[in-house]
C-alpha cells in the first residue's frame, strides 16, 4: 500500500502526480524545439532559386544590350514584314497593320524591362558591397598611414636626442683642448722654476 501511495504522489514526493494538459479532452501539444530548425512547409506554388533567376536575368540583360541582339531583331522584323507583304495570301499570318508583330514586340519589351531592372538592381547591390569594402580598406589605409606618421615623428624626436657623429667629434675636440690646457707643457714649467737648460 505504501508503494501505491508513492506511485500516486510522484517520485519526488511532492504530492502531485504527473499531469497531462489542462482539460479532460485536450490533446497534448507537441513541444517546439528552439535548438533545431523548423521543417520546411510545402507551398502551393513552385519554389525558385532567386540567385539562379538573378543570374539568368543578368545574362538576358547582357544579351539585350549587345549589337548581336539588335541585328537579329532587325533581321526577324524585316523577314516578318517581307513575308506578310509578299507571300501568298494563304500563308500570311499577320496582314498589313502587323498587329501580331506589334503584340510580339510589346510582349518582348514587357519582359525585357523588368529583367534589365533586376540585373541593374543586382549590379547596384554588388557596387554597394564593393564600395563598402573599398571604404573599409581606405579607413584601414588611413589608420595605418597615421600610425606610421606617428612612428616616424617619434623616431625623429628620438634621433634629435641621439648624439650625431659631428656632435661627438666636436665634443671630443673640446675635451682634447681642455686636457691640453690642463697638462703642463714641458718648456713652460722649467722657465717658471728658473731652471733653464
Amino acid at each position: 500500500m505504501a508503494a501505491e501511495d508513492r506511485d500516486r504522489t510522484g517520485a519526488a514526493g511532492t504530492g502531485t502526480a504527473a499531469r497531462g494538459p489542462a482539460g479532460a479532452t485536450a490533446a497534448p501539444r507537441p513541444r517546439v524545439r528552439l535548438d533545431q530548425p523548423r521543417a520546411t512547409r510545402r507551398r502551393p506554388w513552385p519554389a525558385y532559386d532567386p540567385e539562379a533567376f538573378g543570374k539568368l536575368s543578368e545574362r538576358v540583360a547582357r544579351f539585350l544590350g549587345t549589337g548581336r541582339f539588335i541585328v537579329w531583331m532587325t533581321v526577324v522584323i524585316i523577314l516578318w514584314v517581307l513575308w506578310n507583304v509578299f507571300a501568298p495570301n494563304v500563308v500570311r499570318f499577320d496582314r498589313y497593320p502587323f498587329i501580331f508583330l506589334t503584340l510580339t514586340l510589346s510582349l518582348q519589351a514587357s519582359y525585357a524591362a523588368p529583367l534589365i531592372l533586376l540585373a541593374q538592381n543586382r549590379q547596384d547591390d554588388r557596387d554597394r558591397v564593393n564600395l563598402e569594402q573599398d571604404r573599409r580598406q581606405n579607413e584601414r589605409s588611413i589608420a595605418d598611414t597615421e600610425y606610421l606618421t606617428r612612428e616616424v615623428a617619434a623616431l625623429r624626436v628620438g634621433l634629435g636626442e641621439v648624439a650625431t657623429r659631428d656632435w661627438i667629434r666636436s665634443e671630443l675636440q673640446d675635451l682634447l683642448k681642455e686636457i691640453d690646457d690642463r697638462r703642463p707643457h714641458p718648456g713652460a714649467g722649467d722657465e717658471a722654476d728658473g731652471r733653464g737648460r
